[in-house]
């Protein structure tokens, strides 16, 4: 195959995958209830890895085919693709519109009956006052009729309170913390760790892909708790797993380069640690910041911020690729411990600047950045006063209570049919 006919296809393949990294976790985010947010875009994650799984062992099958030398064990992986894409192009045509989008664009009455069958027929009064408050929240936007660009968000012209461009900055460099963190260091540095365990080429190809599919269910760890314990607390306690992990790896990796006459058991400890990594990450590092960009911007500039944090992941990514080698030359297993150190310095990152979007709506949580001020605690003080001046703003606070009363007059209406039956 024509060489340049290949890097156009990968260049095309680009374009659309972008687009789908910018698309899917706004479309997710605004589908899903607040409760379970977190939740609903970790399980994109899982089946994300799920696919990375299946496509690795899939190139690792093919490989025996005719000693890896037959051009079908790249074809037919690339062919496969297609058949996913034919079911996601399908597929679209059935998905709703997101509700917010139906409102921003005027179509109420699309957006009410799009969000009354995503919520359930149980939970009608809870939709109705979610409605109103995206209504309040996209008159609000509409009062502004200055186009935003991508120039405007990045730069903060004429945004008055809405410190979008600090936003654009949390996006961006949450990405790039992510790519830092090691993941893609731990993955080219592997085959250094697995050839100091003794592991041959077709053990490593094994323990890699049984390292995949340990990463695949370490996702679902953040699926169960990124909504109970909260974005900030998942980076926090992964960006201090992966420092440990990080740390461990790159010092037992040294120990078996000095003990070449005992390397095995050195070279295995660090393998546990490229577990241990990958696991973490998976659970933790993996899902929040293509979660968190699809949560904090306003209405009618979400999937323009969330493409600023795609354009953070490139950045990080890209900036990563390209260093990662000189680094790796220069400094070896060392490279493990920068890695280390990008997770320690990211705690207090988060912990200034990055407020907590679990258990809030996306109009409570575009509140969260009207405070002057870049630090969570003036954010969080800011929001509390305006919530306690205006406390029936917020549907996601009496949401809860609505759907027990219900439940309790349906219990009640329940016993006393029964009582008339009996009677």
């Amino acid at each position: 195959m024509n060489p340049t006919w290949m890097i156009v296809s990968r260049l095309i393949n680009g374009i659309g995958t972008g687009i789908l990294n910018a698309t899917v976790p706004v479309y997710g985010s605004e589908l899903a209830d607040y409760e379970s947010r977190g939740m609903f875009i970790a399980m994109e994650f899982t089946l994300n890895i799920v696919g990375v799984v299946v496509a690795y062992w899939l190139g690792f099958g093919l490989s025996y085919i005719d000693n890896g030398t037959s051009d079908f064990q790249w074809r037919f992986p690339i062919a496969f693709q297609i058949v996913m894409l034919l079911l996601l192009i399908t597929g679209c045509w059935f998905f709703p519109e997101s509700p917010r989008w139906l409102c921003m664009v005027g179509r109420r009455d699309e957006a009410m009956y799009v969000l009354k069958r995503l919520r359930g027929s149980e939970n009608e009064r809870a939709a109705e006052l979610e409605m109103r408050e995206i209504q309040t929240a996209v008159e609000l936007e509409a009062e502004s009729e200055e186009k935003i660009t991508y120039y405007h968000m990045l730069f903060g012209v004429g945004q008055g309170d809405l410190h979008i461009a600090r936003r654009v900055q949390l996006v961006i460099w949450l990405q790039i913390l992510q790519c830092w963190s090691g993941i893609a260091g731990v993955t080219m540095y592997a085959p250094t760790i697995f050839k100091i365990a003794g592991f041959d080429s077709q053990k490593t190809m094994w323990i890699s892909g049984l390292n995949n599919i340990f990463y695949a269910f370490a996702t679902l760890i953040c699926v169960f708790t990124l909504d109970r314990i909260g974005r900030r607390w998942t980076l926090w306690w992964g960006a201090a797993g992966q420092a440990i992990a990080m740390f461990l790896a790159g010092g037992m990796a040294r120990g078996g380069i000095n003990n070449p006459e005992n390397q095995a058991p050195w070279g295995i400890a660090a393998t546990s640690m490229v577990y241990l990594y990958t696991f973490v990450f998976g659970a933790t590092w993996l899902t929040v910041p293509w979660l968190y960009p699809a949560e904090i911007f306003p209405l009618k500039v979400r999937a323009m911020g969330n493409a600023w944090g795609v354009v953070g992941w490139s950045l990080g990514n890209g900036s990563l690729t390209l260093a990662l080698p000189y680094i790796f030359d220069a400094i070896g297993e060392g490279t493990l411990y920068v890695f280390g150190a990008v997770n320690i310095i990211s705690i207090p990152i988060v912990w200034a600047f990055y407020p907590e979007s679990s258990q809030r709506t996306l109009e409570e949580i575009n509140l969260l950045f009207a405070s002057k001020s870049p630090f969570v605690w003036d954010a969080e003080s800011s929001f509390s006063t305006f919530m306690a001046e205006n406390p029936n703003f917020g549907a996601a606070r009496t949401r809860n209570s609505i759907v027990e009363d219900t439940e309790k007059a349906y219990n009640a209406k329940s016993e006393h049919a029964e009582n008339v039956s009996s009677y």
